[in-house]
């Protein structure tokens, strides 16, 4: 299983940006000006993991954002997620935890909650049917809202 380096992405596809980490203003945990990364200085290091690989997909993006910018951070945040979070990745988490919940989930994959939701909700049925071939059928992932054997 192959876990994504983002700081590694970071030297080895985009030496050019540098990153700082200092208080950033309104709960932001990251932005990007031009070739700089601002970083909260507060940050976990699985919260580090997951801002940087955004703002890095923010980067890669450039010249083909969607030209609504709400749109265009649902694009980043997904994208973001499913560099962080393999669905082997998940597989293993449902293995190795009885019934987890988000929080369960994000320690065990090294990164932040809205990683892990954002990753859960955007499960294809192929990726679906992945983890659950993975788990003999049994993975206990409720869905918020859904009810069991709904």
């Amino acid at each position: 299983m192959k876990l994504w380096h983002p700081w590694r992405w970071l030297r080895n596809h985009h030496a050019d940006v540098d990153v700082t980490h200092t208080p950033l203003c309104h709960g932001r945990m990251a932005e990007l000006d031009g070739a700089r990364i601002r970083m909260e200085s507060r940050l976990t290091q699985a919260e580090r993991r997951c801002s940087l690989t955004h703002e890095l997909v923010h980067i890669e993006r450039r010249g083909r954002e969607h030209p609504d910018p709400d749109v265009e951070e649902q694009i980043v945040e997904l994208e973001s997620a499913r560099r962080l979070i393999t669905v082997d990745q998940l597989a293993d988490a449902f293995r190795w935890l009885r019934e987890p919940n988000l929080a369960d989930l994000a320690e065990h994959l090294w990164v932040d909650e809205p990683t892990v939701q954002c990753r859960m909700d955007h499960l294809d049925p192929l990726e679906v049917a992945q983890i659950e071939a993975a788990c003999d059928g049994d993975w206990s992932w409720i869905r918020p809202g859904v009810a069991r054997g709904a």
